[in-house]
């Protein structure tokens, strides 16, 4: 093709892309990791929750209750209450403005937060600043799991769009060796640890300039011309009519539905809804952000020391990303389904034998022997890694791939909405939970994680290979439960059935 703007992209390029937008799970990953790793730090506890460090240190202090506080836990999930109301508002600008647009908002409303965070004197300007934390996350988390699928080939759109999860790994590990190095440094390590959340930040602000916007949305918002141009570059031909037509065709039937709420709220879009947030719920009470958020303080309950406890965060993180680089290699060639079931098999026993072994061994006051504590690391490592190539990585993908033109934004809204809130349920009672269930606390994980399973067995159709454009016929209609909600849009006198019909 000649003439500049018709040149093809590199595929060096086109990866480029790939890996700008999924910085975005990079920052979301490294407030996951830095949050329990700074709450365990003396100097950051004696400056805002003094009263947590006196319990700390006390000498029979019960093991499963040190670090039980609202406002300690309100720290943690206070950007997440954000993030559960900003992601409708990020949907309303990913569908305006496109994609793109959202990941810049998303980044300069997350340097924002990091710079109150780092420079906060009293806990007003740190809750304010987790807060615009907040705001970036829920605007970042919906608009890259989408930027992903739709500019990723089909036949590797799970790999492609499973870098976001690979990404906030990445972002958990890195904070778990920063909150190592940053512990030593006395008394403003917190404040370098808060404030290196910035990084990942300004380099998706700059990234933002640098994307293409996805052929899907320039054509969802007018500019079918150019959104034709961008797919021929991203795919690096000229021969992609067929893909265009679907989506072009996609486009046109989403602008005759006035409203997306109200047609998501149709029976025939109760399918991706309902497997869209619970997806998201399930992937949240597995426990997974139980063990992120507060691995160093349940590795200190277990009987390790400061430093001990952030060394065994940092393993944990290092079998994070490895593992989800299997999903990578997997998710495609084995679908997405038997990930999850093996997942659900591998987490159920890590977590029953942590309660069991903690139930028995550890007391309330005291600790477990050394050799039980590293029993115990080794377990959620295991139970860590079946997370991260399932339920970790596929909560995203899924979602972000089962919803049609007409309601994606809106419904991959509520499947973030429902992530965010779930995350700030498990982060603001998690502490109380350990603190009144003791070891039980896994257990009941462990009976969220049976539901999950058969969730996946009788409602979870298989989504691998089919084009987004496409699931309605291929996937809803041909399942055993969900194609009977494919034709109750109207009656059987060709009458339009209520809007809300649940």
């Amino acid at each position: 093709m000649r003439g500049a703007e018709n040149e093809f992209y590199s595929k060096p390029f086109v990866v480029l892309c790939w890996l700008i937008a999924a910085i975005g799970g990079l920052m979301f990953g490294y407030d996951i990791g830095i949050s329990g790793g700074v709450t365990s730090m003396d100097d950051f506890l004696i400056m805002f929750f003094p009263g947590v460090y006196a319990k700390k240190k006390h000498a029979k202090e019960n093991n499963y209750c040190k670090y039980a506080d609202p406002y300690v836990q309100l720290f943690t999930s206070s950007l997440y209450l954000a993030a559960l109301c900003a992601s409708f508002i990020g949907s309303k600008v990913c569908s305006k403005y496109g994609r793109k647009m959202t990941m810049l908002v998303a980044s300069i409303f997350y340097l924002l937060g990091v710079t109150l965070n780092a420079a906060a004197n009293g806990l007003v300007m740190l809750i304010l600043g987790r807060i615009l934390l907040g705001v970036g996350v829920g605007f970042g988390n919906e608009a890259v799991p989408l930027f992903l699928s739709e500019i990723a080939p089909i036949k590797i759109r799970g790999a492609v769009n499973i870098l976001f999860q690979l990404f906030v790994t990445t972002g958990i590990l890195i904070a778990n060796v920063i909150n190592y190095v940053a512990a030593e440094k006395h008394p403003w390590g917190w404040r370098l640890a808060l404030g290196l959340a910035g990084v990942p930040a300004f380099m998706l602000l700059v990234g933002s300039f640098v994307i293409p916007e996805t052929p899907t949305s320039l054509i969802e918002r007018g500019h079918e011309e150019k959104g034709k141009l961008t797919l021929q570059k991203i795919r690096r031909t000229k021969n992609v009519e067929e893909e265009y037509q679907s989506i072009l065709t996609a486009s046109r039937l989403s602008q005759e539905t006035q409203s997306s709420f109200s047609k998501l709220m149709r029976p025939s879009s109760r399918p991706p809804l309902v497997i869209g947030i619970m997806m998201q719920v399930f992937q949240q009470f597995t426990g997974i952000n139980a063990i992120m958020f507060y691995a160093p303080v349940l590795f200190q309950t277990v009987g390790f020391g400061a430093n001990a406890a952030l060394i065994s965060s940092v393993i944990i993180g290092f079998v994070n990303v490895f593992s989800t680089l299997v999903s990578i290699k997997t998710v495609d060639k084995f679908g997405r389904r038997a990930l999850l079931l093996e997942a659900c098999c591998q987490m159920f026993l890590t977590q029953v034998v942590v309660g069991i072994i903690l139930a028995v061994r550890l007391k309330i006051t005291g600790s477990l022997g050394h050799g039980e504590a590293i029993g115990v690391v080794i377990l959620v490592c295991l139970y860590v890694m079946s997370f991260a190539w399932s339920w970790g990585p596929l909560g995203w993908l899924i979602p972000s791939e089962i919803f049609p033109l007409e309601i994606r934004t809106t419904g991959f809204a509520f499947a973030v909405s429902a992530n965010m809130l779930c995350t700030f349920v498990i982060a603001q009672a998690f502490l109380s939970m350990l603190c009144h269930m003791h070891a039980f606390v896994f257990f009941f994980f462990a009976a969220w994680i049976v539901a999950m399973g058969l969730f996946v067995i009788f409602l979870l159709p298989e989504t691998k290979g089919v084009p987004i454009e496409e699931m309605v016929d291929r996937v809803w209609k041909q399942h055993w439960f969900w194609k009977n909600y494919m034709d109750r849009d109207v009656d059987a006198d060709g009458q339009k059935v209520k809007e809300l019909e649940f």
